[in-house]
């Protein structure tokens, strides 16, 4: 056996290996950064503000808003100050770390997005009985299970991770610590790490995701049985956004994750991480306020009340 020494220290291979693109990517993914956070704060801020908002729809729209920077923030900025220092070192325990965070915050999402289709199910298909069945603390216990379920999830996955050791070379094909990209660069048995990948996958995700398609089957019937379209049509495009945020969610991610451990195609894995690691986040507030309704009249009232405060403001 070739004597391979352990190395403590990875290597991220970053976006691109080109000097000329390391400054313009920055400046790219740093104002999508920065929309990210202004998007997701402005959501939580008019829910809070608005009790025209004061529903479980938007406590969970609330709840993703919180999940979406958390996501952005453990892979972003750590990509940012690589391409502005090319350095793209990271020790073995700060990857892991990321790992455990980025699988937590992506596993609480997947639920959440599952938990607003029940939602809309509710709400749509047993109107009358909404208030009732969505109360408060029951959606305190839902996001209380889905931390916990989350935490818990990427904790075993962070568990087995420690057990693997890395040799030379210890390039990691990947701009962050993404699971599929670590276990590619360890040079000691992943067979229990692919197995869990896989067996947690259809375990939970495929659950996760039926529980967040099947309610919309329902949901479709009884839309195009209510006369008013109006209402057909707020329902729609209520559901339509939903639905958008969750298929670019899981396609990229299920790409990355199945793709990564069947060939070499790093180029192809890093677009779809770009996606699911920082492009959904960023999309998710874009979605929601363009096609939500009431977001839009919120925004109208806040302006309105800005407006009216300066306006008070100038007089005196």
């Amino acid at each position: 056996m070739e004597n391979k020494s352990t190395v403590y220290v990875l290597v991220l291979a970053g976006l691109s290996d080109l000097p000329s693109l390391q400054f313009p990517l920055f400046l790219v993914f740093l104002l999508i950064y920065l929309i990210t956070l202004t998007g997701n704060l402005l959501i939580l801020l008019l829910i809070f503000t608005d009790s025209h908002l004061h529903t479980p729809m938007y406590f969970f729209l609330g709840t993703l808003a919180c999940l979406d920077m958390s996501l952005s923030s453990v892979t972003v900025p750590r990509m940012l100050f690589d391409l502005l220092t090319k350095r793209r070192v990271i020790s073995v325990p700060a990857c892991i770390t990321q790992i455990y965070f980025f699988l937590f915050f992506c596993t609480s999402e997947m639920a959440v997005l599952a938990v607003m289709s029940y939602d809309r199910y509710i709400a749509i298909c047993r109107p009358l009985h909404y208030m009732q069945i969505m109360t408060w603390n029951v959606c305190v216990q839902f996001v209380s299970i889905i931390l916990v379920f989350g935490a818990v999830h990427s904790l075993v996955h962070a568990v087995f991770l420690t057990k693997l050791t890395f040799c030379n070379p210890n390039d990691l094909q990947s701009f962050f610590c993404d699971l599929p990209q670590l276990l590619e660069a360890s040079c000691s048995d992943t067979f229990l790490n692919i197995l869990l990948i896989f067996l947690l996958g259809i375990l939970f995700a495929v659950c996760l995701l039926g529980v967040t398609f099947y309610p919309y089957i329902i949901i479709i019937a009884a839309v195009l049985k209510i006369p008013s379209k109006h209402t057909r049509s707020k329902a729609f495009s209520t559901c339509s956004s939903h639905l958008t945020v969750v298929f670019i969610f899981y396609t990229t991610a299920s790409f990355n994750y199945v793709r990564s451990n069947m060939n070499d195609h790093h180029t192809e894995d890093k677009v779809a991480s770009v996606f699911y690691a920082i492009l959904t986040p960023f999309l998710n507030p874009l979605i929601y306020s363009l096609r939500n309704q009431e977001l839009k009249s919120s925004i109208k009232r806040a302006l309105k009340r800005l407006e009216i405060r300066t306006g008070q403001k100038k007089l005196q």
